[in-house]
């Protein structure tokens, strides 16, 4: 199970993550949603204690990870199949442009 932090701005936005079955999930940090109720990362996603979940990776995400020449660059650099998609956003995403970003979470990490 792979699993990224999510940030907007510097604020811990959730934690995303690709389970064992290939299934994606969002949740928000309960602090984030106590203190920005109203600042969602997307508008597919408002700020809420829900669990979102897809088959694939959320489309606001896959937006995030690199096109073109930069994907080939970015699969070669880290060996990442361009197909692996949660491997490259968590790879390629940690300083994106715009407000979200997304950092790797470690297994031994809480969250």
């Amino acid at each position: 199970m792979r699993r990224g932090k999510v940030f907007y701005q510097n604020d811990l936005a959730g934690i995303i993550t690709e389970t064992p079955d290939g299934e994606y999930t969002f949740v928000y940090d309960m602090n984030y949603i106590q203190k920005f109720p109203n600042q969602e990362i997307t508008f597919s996603m408002p700020v809420s204690d829900k669990i979102f979940k897809e088959k694939r990776l959320f489309p606001f995400f896959e937006g995030l990870i690199p096109e073109g020449w930069l994907l080939e660059i970015a699969a070669e650099s880290w060996k990442i199949n361009k197909n692996d998609r949660m491997g490259l956003l968590l790879a390629c995403c940690k300083n994106c442009i715009g407000a979200v970003s997304i950092q790797p979470l470690n297994e031994d990490e809480n969250g």
